[in-house]
């Protein structure tokens, strides 16, 4: 059974008095501890099918399964819980909480979880071991590098130790050094076992993943593995 099952996913948005269709009667299979680069042009559709992957949004037709579970028919409390426990996000913006120090951040899962503080502690503290930011675990964000914040996102998207980790374009904001650092992080916690998808305009990071979805006019024209093009029923 694969981790992740989309069939005939559909999503139209609307536009004054257009319709727009981000996403277009994809279907695919992904296998659990697959390294997976979504790409394409701008408005292909690549956001918008994270978006869905990660439970941030709905399709307007068609089916999601994750883990052999149908999630596209969860209420929203049942998708938050999913997303909490078995989904991380890492954004190009970071997203961290600009008051919170590094370690309050990283531990704003676990709290909204409910564990204990003994827990929390015990689990920040590797965390900063883990990500090389112990000098940094009372800095709040805006006296954090680039690397530092996005350091303290992927920590903070890994901490509830989730299946499933979602990137979109998490090394756009970073310079060329910084961003080779992420990307190895990433890619050590995919060797670790966690299924890494990451959305990229970078042909450089993408030609990284061991599988590369090629979207485009919200449809998935190619999927590529090893180089070799695998069909994808789309025309």
């Amino acid at each position: 059974m694969a981790q992740i099952e989309l069939s005939g996913i559909e999503r139209v948005f609307t536009l004054g008095d257009s319709q727009v269709h981000a996403l277009r009667d994809v279907s695919l299979e992904i296998e659990a501890g697959e390294y997976v680069a979504v790409m394409g042009p701008s408005g292909s559709g690549k956001s918008t099918l994270l978006n869905l992957l990660g439970l941030l949004d709905r399709p307007d037709a068609g089916h999601y399964r994750l883990e052999g579970r149908d999630v596209t028919t969860l209420s929203a409390d049942e998708q938050a819980q999913v997303r909490r426990n078995r989904i991380g996000f890492v954004f190009q913006s970071f997203h961290l909480v600009p008051r919170l120090t590094a370690a309050e951040n990283i531990a704003l899962p676990l709290m909204l979880a409910g564990l204990a503080p003994a827990e929390r502690q015990a689990r920040v503290g590797r965390a900063l071991k883990d990500f090389g930011l112990e000098t940094r675990a009372d800095h709040r964000p805006d006296e954090l590098s680039g690397g530092q914040r996005q350091r303290v996102a992927i920590a903070r998207a890994t901490i509830m130790q989730p299946a499933m980790l979602l990137a979109d374009e998490p090394t756009g904001n970073l310079d060329r050094h910084t961003g080779q650092e992420v990307t190895e992080l990433l890619e050590a916690l995919n060797a670790a076992g966690t299924t890494l998808i990451v959305v990229t305009h970078d042909p450089a990071m993408g030609n990284r993943a061991r599988r590369r979805l090629m979207m485009e006019d919200g449809m998935l024209r190619q999927d590529l593995r090893d180089g070799t093009p695998a069909p994808t029923g789309t025309p």
